[in-house]
């Protein structure tokens, strides 16, 4: 799949969409083992009667009611599914966001105090950044939104892309764990 995005060709493309077809077929396939493993977990929680078996017994009714509403009426404008997730998941979405950025601003206090050289330039960085996104900042530089501009697309995008890339490499480790059978924790155990 690296390959056949740098490279051009015939075969390459055939191997590429051969690799996405199998991409597709694995993701289905994966989609319904984890339905299954969560209702398993929870099945089994729910039968033991431990102390937070009653979370179990929630996680499995909304999730059979939104699965039969989205299969039964599917999951466009105006059906109840959309009215459910509208006026429960989405509110939840934004209460964890904003306790998020009560988080988030607790830490930038604590990251911002310049005693270091790396927390002096994320200081300036930020502060570049933010003056950069308002209104006022224009009036202060007219070549403050030029360089937010700059800050955003190349530096930020290249720790950006480094993250991904961690990310894929640990999700594509542990799932090697899971189908040799090294990691079992998935299973509740």
């Amino acid at each position: 799949m690296i390959v056949g995005f740098f490279l051009r060709g015939k075969q390459v493309e055939a191997v590429y969409n051969e690799g996405l077809l199998w991409q597709s077929i694995i993701t289905g396939f994966s989609l319904v083992m984890g339905v299954v493993s969560i209702v398993r977990v929870h099945w089994r929680k729910l039968t033991a009667r431990n102390d937070g078996a009653w979370y179990s017994a929630v996680l499995l009714l909304c999730f059979v009611v939104m699965a039969g509403f989205g299969v039964l009426q599917g999951t466009g404008r105006g059906t109840r599914y959309d009215a459910i997730f509208n006026s429960i998941q989405a509110p939840m979405m934004s209460t964890m966001f904003s306790m998020l950025a009560f988080f988030i601003a607790s830490a930038a206090y604590r990251a911002f105090r310049a005693r270091t050289v790396p927390s002096l330039i994320l200081l300036v960085t930020a502060v570049i950044v933010m003056l950069g996104r308002i209104p006022m900042g224009q009036f202060i530089s007219d070549d403050l939104p030029t360089w937010v501009n700059w800050i955003m697309t190349v530096p930020n995008v290249a720790v950006q892309r480094g993250i991904l890339i961690g990310a894929a490499l640990g999700g594509a480790s542990m799932s090697l764990r899971i189908f040799v059978g090294i990691e079992r924790t998935y299973l509740g155990q």
